[in-house]
């Protein structure tokens, strides 16, 4: 008797904004690359730290996109689904990744 074996599938975790993130990181590469050339090119301290700074808010806005979506979209789906284990799990990961984004501030 053969056994039928499914395969689980994979949400993916930004499909409805992945072009808008790929966007962002794409403005974010720019950005790295403009302070690479503006050290090559000895401009002032202050113009490079204006451009790092812009970059770094960049990033944090990225950071907030993609937790924002894990919220939204994984634990609230979870708790929706009346899984209490499942949603403790996406809770606990929410809050893992929120602590490590704010231990890197």
């Amino acid at each position: 008797m053969a056994v039928s074996v499914t395969t689980p599938t994979k949400t993916p975790y930004y499909s409805a904004d992945k072009d808008a993130l790929v966007k962002r990181l794409h403005l974010i590469r720019g950005g790295v690359r403009g302070i690479e050339k503006m050290v090559d090119d000895d401009r002032s301290c202050i113009d490079i730290l204006t451009q790092i700074a812009a970059v770094n808010t960049t990033l944090e806005s990225l950071a907030y996109t993609v937790l924002d979506d894990h919220v939204r979209h994984r634990v609230a789906g979870a708790v929706a689904s009346g899984a209490a284990e499942d949603s403790m799990a996406k809770m606990e990961k929410r809050l893992t990744a929120g602590q490590r984004f704010v231990r890197t501030r």
